[in-house]
């Protein structure tokens, strides 16, 4: 379930991000997966399909960035670089 509470809290962030900009629609989300965040970008869409259901990112365009620095500061993190709304 470790997927799980890393999309709820993503879209969490998606969500309140729309609603600032009175969004009535996510149409593009960008994220970084650091290399040590241990799921694959194939893996992460899956999730993020499933856990956008019924949200307003329902059906956006994942833009997907994998790092493979291990070194890298927040080699764990999967961090939201930007989404884009309607």
């Amino acid at each position: 379930m470790h997927e799980h509470s890393l999309i709820a809290n993503l879209l969490s962030r998606v969500d309140t991000i729309a609603h600032e900009q009175s969004a009535t629609r996510v149409v593009g989300i960008s994220v970084w997966i650091g290399a040590l965040a241990h799921i694959s970008a194939a893996h992460f869409r899956e999730h993020f399909e499933d856990g956008s259901r019924g949200s307003l990112a329902e059906g956006a365009r994942l833009d997907i960035e994998m790092s493979d620095d291990t070194d890298h500061p927040q080699a764990q993190d999967i961090l939201l670089r930007s989404i884009e709304v309607t």
